[in-house]
């Protein structure tokens, strides 16, 4: 019988509100991702050394701003290639996701099959 080895992509949620990092999560689980997760942004450098295949980070977070954060991992060699998707309730946000260096914005409120879909597309290979 064959049996095929298979490695859950890596996600990594950074989201001050609590019930959203617990819905992403659930989502996200449920879909076969193995799932990190923070609400704190200052968690994401320690995080991020587990080398996720997606970062999924609100922009706005108390004393953190995802853009910066997002700018700071594209500027370094060990972290550029991984994907970022911004999320933000702020529709018009003064500087855009794509100028931060991300590779995708979602506007909350979003729906799951958007999210999904969007994280598919995005997750390294």
């Amino acid at each position: 019988m064959y049996t095929h080895q298979y490695s859950a992509k890596k996600i990594l949620i950074a989201d001050d509100n609590p019930a959203i990092v617990d819905i992403l999560q659930t989502v996200l689980e449920s879909e076969g991702y193995d799932v990190d997760s923070t609400i704190e942004a200052s968690n994401i450098k320690n995080l991020i050394k587990r080398n996720p295949d997606l970062l999924l980070m609100d922009i706005r977070m108390p004393g953190h701003d995802g853009r910066k954060i997002c700018r700071d991992l594209k500027s370094h060699a060990e972290t550029k290639d991984i994907p970022v998707i911004l999320i933000s309730a702020n529709k018009f946000i003064d500087m855009s996701p794509e100028e931060a260096g991300a590779d995708c914005f979602i506007a909350k409120p979003f729906g799951m099959n958007e999210l999904l879909s969007k994280v598919k597309k995005h997750a390294r290979n």
